[in-house]
């Protein structure tokens, strides 16, 4: 990995300069696509990297895209012939349909630094090896971090989620191949935890010592649950479908550090506003290289950041922000008046060293709402489970105790488990 370029920039005045002249490109690009074409205003291109004028062109959501028939997606958004798309995206769906992005060899050539800095953020050389357990498939991230493995020399497992590989195969090459460092959904990593220890298999005693893990939001108490179980750091990284990787935690846990030099990122309050330095608001992405395709302008992701000034530190990435990722802009119930977040309820029964998986559904029944709970537990018994839901939640919910293993196998047909059913309807 010495002397691989990272193109990591020198200083804040260099990722400055680079705002001001890829802004500029960005918003001329997009004027190529007939969908920016009629929604974008009238725009002084000399000025549009101030602050003034660049908060004039209208955010970008997905709901918007979504208008767009997915049969004249490229005609309408994209900037280019569909001979220049050398692979396809698919985005999360997490809120909706998933759409598809095509991608060209020019951003690719981009997008593939990002993920190369993931492994250097973390410390991983050619002497690790790197299991890769994120789903394979259209979805890109599981083929990007192990394309930049292989760039760096870093030995390489393609197994994928539960799907591509089964999870008791995951753990018998785990213990086998002696990767050192784990790469997938935090939820999946918990999952083959589970397995490991229905099995007796003791993960902590294995070879992996670092996990990465994105493509979800991971609270303390995941992040605690993730190092207990498998004896290992957790990095978290932070990325979506419309870019890439956006940022990732480096070896000194202090936050992720934020790619400015590639992506150029707005965190703004309800009104559209810049919130305050470090303070929490909905975070808006513009892609300055990788653009040649699709030209992802003020783009919503639809998380919840904050985003302080660089603190310094060791390491070519310390001139880089600090991110902090708080939640989605979606995902959760209403149960009776009552607002349940999802990523709030996960950690209240995480919370339960008793307790190993959940799966979470409301329903409606004689005009009420209903909580159902759906939980595998190490003792068999449901415990205070009821009690703290209504202690947290002001809910009182249905509690069924499950066999062991139940969701397990739910969760080996899925991308993602599926922990949160609302079927009101």
């Amino acid at each position: 990995m010495m002397g691989h370029d990272f193109r990591w920039p020198q200083s804040q005045a260099e990722i400055e300069r680079i705002h001001r002249e890829r802004k500029r490109l960005a918003v001329e690009r997009a004027l190529q696509s007939p969908f920016w074409q009629r929604r974008m205003p009238p725009l002084d291109l000399e000025r549009v990297h101030e602050a003034n004028v660049w908060r004039r062109i209208p955010v970008l959501t997905k709901e918007v895209l979504r208008e767009i028939p997915p049969a004249r997606f490229h005609d309408e958004f994209c900037i280019a012939p569909r001979t220049k798309a050398v692979e396809y995206w698919r985005s999360g769906g997490a809120t909706g349909r998933p759409l598809f992005y095509p991608r060209s060899a020019e951003d690719m050539a981009h997008n593939i630094i990002v993920f190369e800095r993931a492994f250097a953020l973390v410390g991983a050389t050619a002497d690790d090896c790197a299991h890769v357990s994120f789903p394979l498939g259209v979805h890109p991230v599981a083929h990007l971090y192990a394309r930049a493995a292989i760039n760096l020399g870093i030995g390489t497992i393609w197994c994928g989620a539960g799907t591509n590989t089964p999870s008791e195969t995951q753990l018998e090459l785990i213990d086998q191949l002696k990767p050192t460092v784990w790469l997938g959904m935090a939820s999946y990593g918990l999952h083959l935890a589970n397995v490991a220890e229905v099995k007796g298999y003791d993960l902590a005693r294995s070879t992996v010592k670092k996990l990465i893990v994105a493509a979800e939001p991971l609270s303390p108490v995941k992040r605690e649950k993730l190092e207990r179980a498998w004896g290992a750091q957790v990095y978290d990284h932070f990325g979506m479908t419309e870019a890439a990787l956006v940022a990732g935690e480096t070896i000194a846990h202090d936050g992720m550090r934020a790619f400015t030099d590639l992506w150029y990122l707005e965190v703004l309050d309800e009104r559209g506003e810049p919130v305050a330095p470090g303070d929490v608001g909905s975070l808006v992405v513009t892609a300055l290289w990788s653009n040649t395709m699709t030209p992802f302008l003020r783009w919503s992701s639809g998380d919840l950041v904050s985003l302080s000034p660089a603190s310094g530190g060791k390491g070519p990435w310390s001139v880089f922000p600090v991110m902090r990722h708080a939640r989605r802009t979606v995902g959760f119930f209403k149960v009776r008046g009552v607002n349940i977040n999802h990523a709030e309820l996960e950690d209240a029964m995480f919370r339960d060293p008793d307790v190993v998986d959940f799966r979470a559904e409301v329903y409606n029944a004689g005009g009420n709402d209903v909580l159902h709970l759906y939980v595998e537990t190490r003792t068999g018994g449901a415990g205070s489970i009821a009690a703290m839901m209504r202690q947290t939640f002001q809910v009182a919910p249905e509690v069924t105790l499950l066999a062991r293993g139940t969701l397990a196998r739910e969760f080996e047909a899925n991308v993602k488990a599926p922990r949160f059913v609302d079927k009101r309807g």
